[in-house]
């Protein structure tokens, strides 16, 4: 039975990493800034319950996933808000050419 269900994740992990890399690969670049927007969103979300998870000292291995998910939440966060900056910076400059 343990098989079938860590098939079964396999299965659904990789058809996900599939459809959403086809998925992004497909956005035009005009979308990618709100979709960067909205990533950085939900992964605030994650920060959010990363803290919550990492504050209940229900035992000591909750509590460090809970602090590498913060870690690695805070750091999606941050390198999105990178990215998205960066990518204003260069339609900003391209439209400043054009006036």
């Amino acid at each position: 039975m343990i098989k079938l269900d860590l098939l079964t994740s396999l299965y659904v992990f990789m058809l996900a990493a599939f459809i959403g890399f086809e998925f992004i690969r497909r956005i035009t670049p005009l979308l990618h800034t709100p979709l960067m927007s909205l990533t950085n969103a939900l992964d605030a979300i994650a920060v959010v319950g990363a803290i919550l998870l990492a504050g209940e000292h229900k035992n000591t291995f909750t509590t460090v996933l809970g602090v590498i998910a913060i870690v690695a939440a805070t750091s999606n966060v941050v390198g999105g808000f990178l990215i998205t900056d960066r990518m204003l910076r260069m339609f900003k400059a391209s439209s400043s050419k054009k006036s």
